[in-house]
């Protein structure tokens, strides 16, 4: 008869407990993956969606200078969340709808100055470049009053933008908790396959030639 010592017995046991141990915690590991949404594959899950993005950031972030300066470009482009406002008549709009088409998206409010000192420029950029490719879509968040912005925006003589609307302010409220929106104005450059190419927290001269030299580039053309 054998015996076996004891630290004959405790070898493969030991063994058989670290490999319990191990595989404990890649399913944990697993688990995490899947639900914050970091494993491999919903990583190239999503840069094969804006893989086209990757592309144009490349193309604007040579003009991101002078008047447009403050644009920071993403080394990764990325999808936006689902994005629901209204247009003027009432009707649900998200950026879905403007698949195909490059879009300057634009969050503003009559309560925030920089918003209102931009909003003529962004108007000037819609008329000089706004057709079947590119879009300026300006959406006010004004929570009160609804009646407020249309009014001001035609005392100021901007009736080049399309009327968009979101009385929630969830749409600010969604891009914050996404990092990419961090007080107002805020904009967003979205590419035609609907991903992020370039973000600016606060306001710019959109209708200057820096500016169109930009979306130009955007656009593709």
């Amino acid at each position: 008869m054998t015996v076996q010592s004891d630290a004959e017995t405790r070898g493969p046991r030991a063994r058989r407990i670290a490999w319990i141990a191990v595989a404990a915690l890649a399913g944990a590991a697993a688990g995490l993956a899947a639900v914050y949404g970091i494993g491999r594959f919903g990583r190239n899950a999503g840069e094969a969606a804006c893989r086209p993005g990757v592309e144009t950031a490349r193309r604007i972030a040579p003009l991101v200078r002078g008047e447009v300066a403050a644009i920071s470009v993403p080394d990764e482009p990325r999808r936006l969340p689902d994005l629901v406002f209204k247009d003027a008549a009432g009707a649900p709009k998200t950026l879905a709808d403007w698949r195909g088409r490059a879009v300057l998206f634009n969050l503003w409010a009559t309560w925030c100055v920089p918003c209102r000192k931009e909003m003529p420029a962004l108007g000037a950029l819609q008329a000089r470049l706004g057709g079947p490719r590119f879009d300026v879509v300006a959406v006010n968040i004004d929570t009160r009053d609804p009646d407020k912005p249309r009014a001001w925006l035609k005392e100021v003589g901007v009736d080049r933008l399309a009327y968009y609307s979101d009385p929630s302010a969830k749409v600010f409220q969604d891009l914050k908790l996404a990092g990419q929106a961090f007080g107002m104005p805020t904009t967003l450059l979205v590419d035609a396959t609907g991903c992020e190419v370039g973000t600016l927290a606060g306001p710019a001269e959109w209708a200057s030639e820096d500016a169109v030299k930009l979306i130009g580039a955007l656009v593709g053309g």
